[in-house]
């Protein structure tokens, strides 16, 4: 809908027996309106139509008969009244005499302005100008009229052939509109509101199968103020036969806020309901002959003892294998990729097992690394369920991306097929984004991966950078990394699924649907922002934006890495798992550390307040009871300035390190390097050993 109305009025009709009056009327309005002039009323009334927007009349111009004016005014729509000005008799009279003139129109003229002469043109052009607006109005008020009309008409071509029955009521239940369904649905009747004679074939059920009493159904609800959805009802049609309906109401409000009606919605069930029954027998008879079977084979197991034993194997393999089965086809691509990586872990530690207990130590380093290349594998899909969903934790640092894309060039081209061409196009001002610097090599990989499979049979792949500054400020800019190639591209109606979780355009067992999904979900909780420009045998350009960060020099970029081993000093790990909480022990005691360890967070108090030397504490985040965060500020609150090191596998409240992590608090994502925690560990021990110094008073020389 346009603020222009759709029709305006095209015509200003004179009619005026002596020519000079046409003639200075013509003048004096012809430059603004559309101006036709008559010798009488009745030569005027045959050009009126429902396009005409004013008529002027000098009271000589009446005369004659003006039946054909009141005709032609009759036949006007009844929207429709065209104003009249009427110019009296330049001759001095009474207002009799102008009433007089007045009734020479027909009845029908019903907007009528009489102005005496002599008069200014000031005055005149008023009065025309007012009238012209007045038709205006008129025709905006039809405009209006017509297109309430198209709107109602499109309502009722909706309410008719929706597949919902849809109800709206008063305030007291009554039904005000209805379609189709809804009649044919509640046969004509209406699900109670506050009609409780109503409520005897229908019997309604709440989310946990609770029979509803007639007050609780969703239009009588509704009509309280309370909306009301997804109920199921149950109507007894007669012949022993239910219809099953879903029933969704919600409360009308007037000016005030208070209720005057409700809108009622219902979907056929029936289908769904049948279904859930029929699955519902199928798997009780089929538990009954489960059982049957069962007791036959118990019977078997009497007779012949070995023959049950192997029945009984087989019958395990089978449920074994019908659960395997199962979990393949829910977990799809993800639990493939899952059962191939631990394959990996596991195959190659039973053969280092095996290899060690026989004493040979050949080829356990290729072993051991093909075991923790498949462990990194399941770890980067980890990290990618969570990245799609943003509910990983990152570990956002200044990095330097021309240096980061450089290293992976190498990675790169092992990856891609002979027939793509890799090429680098990067900026020339160095650009550094705060980020995490495995994540975005993640992401990039991803990107280049999905390009390869684009590229079947080769093309061009490039990987560019370029820093976009603000107005703002120099430091205030935007860094874009984009990967470009000249595959096959994607289709415009895909485009905007394509960072869908397990969403992929290629072929069954070919992709999982995590790769876009997570390097979206990485660029947003990097504050960032991912764009894709595809078209069909066009290629495809994945963006991703990032905020431009300040650069850090290489001297700090190298004291990070560099592993300082331990002094002797006290920590206290606390770790509910196992094995977890082994391996870290043995490998903090490798490196020098004294480690007391504790289970949860009550037996990690207990040894804090024992040994009051702690110099670090390393929680798991996930604890029995109190969690490792609440345990950290207990402890910081007997020991302020103790740092603590927080290992999380997964906590939703540490997405956000900046929001999760207090002072002197750092976390590390599991699955980790054991050298990660070991750097991480030093870092913070000398961290505190510098603090301590700098507390110290000066010496007197």
């Amino acid at each position: 809908m346009t603020d222009e109305p759709r029709f305006q009025p095209t015509t200003l009709l004179v009619a005026a027996p002596f020519k000079g009056d046409a003639v200075c009327l013509s003048r004096l309005l012809g430059d603004k309106y559309p101006v036709q002039t008559y010798e009488d009323a009745s030569t005027l009334a045959s050009a009126i139509d429902s396009q005409t927007g004013l008529l002027i009349l000098t009271e000589e111009a009446l005369q004659r008969n003006t039946g054909a004016l009141g005709t032609a005014l009759d036949e006007q729509p009844a929207w429709s009244e065209i104003p009249v000005i009427l110019l009296s008799s330049n001759q001095r009279r009474s207002g009799r005499d102008t009433e007089l003139a007045r009734r020479r129109l027909p009845d029908s003229a019903g907007h009528v302005v009489v102005l005496e002469r002599p008069l200014s043109s000031a005055s005149l052009l008023s009065a025309v100008a007012a009238a012209w607006r007045s038709r205006q109005r008129q025709f905006e008020m039809r405009d209006r009229l017509v297109e309430l009309a198209e709107e109602r008409g499109r309502l009722q071509t909706l309410l008719e052939n929706i597949p919902v029955g849809v109800c709206f009521m008063d305030d007291q239940g009554q039904p005000l509109v209805t379609n189709p369904l809804y009649v044919q649905y509640t046969s004509g009747g209406v699900i109670p509101s506050r009609q409780p004679d109503r409520a005897a074939a229908w019997t309604g059920y709440d989310a946990h199968g609770n029979r509803l009493e007639p007050q609780m159904f969703p239009a009588a609800r509704a009509l309280r103020g309370e909306p009301a959805t997804g109920i199921d009802f149950c109507h007894d049609q007669g012949d022993g036969s239910q219809s099953w309906m879903r029933v969704s109401a919600v409360p009308l409000y007037g000016g005030s806020r208070q209720v005057i009606g409700a809108a009622a919605v219902i979907v056929d069930i029936n289908e769904e309901k049948l279904a859930e029954l029929s699955l519902r027998r199928f798997n009780e008879e089929l538990e009954i002959q489960v059982q049957a079977r069962t007791r036959e084979l118990n019977a078997v197991v009497q007779q012949l003892r070995t023959e049950s034993e192997e029945r009984a194997r087989a019958e395990e393999q089978l449920r074994q294998s019908l659960k395997m089965e199962a979990v393949g086809q829910l977990t799809g691509g993800i639990a493939h990729d899952f059962n191939n990586m631990l394959t990996g872990v596991i195959s190659a530690l039973d053969l280092i097992k095996l290899r060690i207990a026989n004493q040979r130590t050949d080829g356990v380093d290729r072993l051991m690394d093909a075991a923790l290349s498949s462990a990194g594998r399941a770890a980067s899909l980890t990290q990618r369920l969570l990245a799609f969903s943003r509910r990983q934790s990152l570990d956002a640092k200044p990095l330097e991306v021309n240096r980061l894309v450089l290293t992976l060039r190498d990675l790169l081209e092992r990856t891609l097929t002979e027939q793509i061409v890799l090429r680098l196009d990067l900026s020339a001002e160095e650009p550094w984004v705060c980020a995490d610097a495995n994540q975005l090599e993640n992401a990039l990989l991803n990107l280049a991966l999905n390009a390869r499979d684009a590229m079947p049979h080769g093309g061009n792949l490039t990987i560019s950078t370029r820093l976009q500054r603000s107005a703002v400020g120099a430091d205030a800019g935007e860094v874009c990394i984009e990967v470009r190639d000249s595959g096959c591209g994607i289709a415009q109606n895909l485009l905007s699924r394509v960072t869908e979780p397990f969403f992929t355009t290629k072929p069954i067992g070919q992709g999982t649907g995590l790769g876009l999904s997570m390097v979206y979900g990485f660029a947003r909780q990097s504050s960032g922002v991912l764009t894709i420009d595809s078209a069909p045998n066009a290629g495809t350009s994945v963006s991703i934006r990032l905020p431009q960060a300040v650069q850090v020099s290489s001297a700090a970029q190298a004291a990070q890495e560099l592993l300082v081993p331990g002094k002797g000093q006290p920590i206290l790990l606390v770790e509910d798992d196992d094995s977890v909480r082994l391996i870290n022990q043995e490998l903090l005691q490798e490196l020098g550390y004294q480690v007391v360890v504790a289970r949860d967070g009550e037996e990690a108090l207990d040894y804090f307040r024992r040994l009051e030397d702690i110099e670090l504490l390393v929680t798991d985040v996930g604890l029995p009871g109190m969690n490792g965060r609440q345990l950290a500020e207990v402890v910081q609150q007997l020991k302020p300035q103790l740092p603590v090191l927080f290992l999380t596998g997964y906590a939703e409240g540490a997405m956000s390190r900046a929001d999760f992590l207090g002072p002197n608090m750092q976390l590390l994502t599991k699955p980790f390097a054991l050298d990660v925690l070991a750097t991480r560990v030093a870092d913070m021990l000398g961290a505190t050993d510098q603090a301590k110094a700098a507390s110290r008073p000066g010496r007197l020389n």
